[in-house]
């Protein structure tokens, strides 16, 4: 169980982060890609939803077209990003369902 300190209005508290799926203080792994986006959802337990806005090149045009993507990604407590936070976000095994990214890092 590791202790982690977080400021909150010039007080520290003490979190603790005993998640299993945690790539810190647990066992999981990261691999292959990482990606950075913004927090939009955070109202699922220990999930949050990371969107991505980037370009597409569409051929017959010879435009851009802006695209957006809405990853889920698992969102261990001694991270705990929140709506608006810029994070970056590393794949990992499959998770459940629809989760197979994990969140490393705040980068506000």
């Amino acid at each position: 169980m590791a202790k982690i300190a977080e400021k909150v209005a010039g007080k520290e508290k003490k979190v603790e982060c005993n998640d299993k799926k945690c790539p810190f203080h647990g066992n999981l792994k990261t691999r292959g890609i990482y990606l950075e986006g913004i927090v939009v959802s955070d109202k699922m337990d220990r999930t949050v939803i990371v969107q991505r806005d980037y370009y597409r090149k569409v051929p017959k045009y010879e435009r851009y077209m802006a695209v957006r993507s809405r990853i889920p990604a698992h969102n261990p407590p001694c991270i705990n990003a929140k709506v608006g936070d810029r994070v970056r976000i590393e794949e990992c095994r499959r998770l459940s369902k629809t989760v197979s990214f994990v969140v490393t890092k705040k980068l506000n």
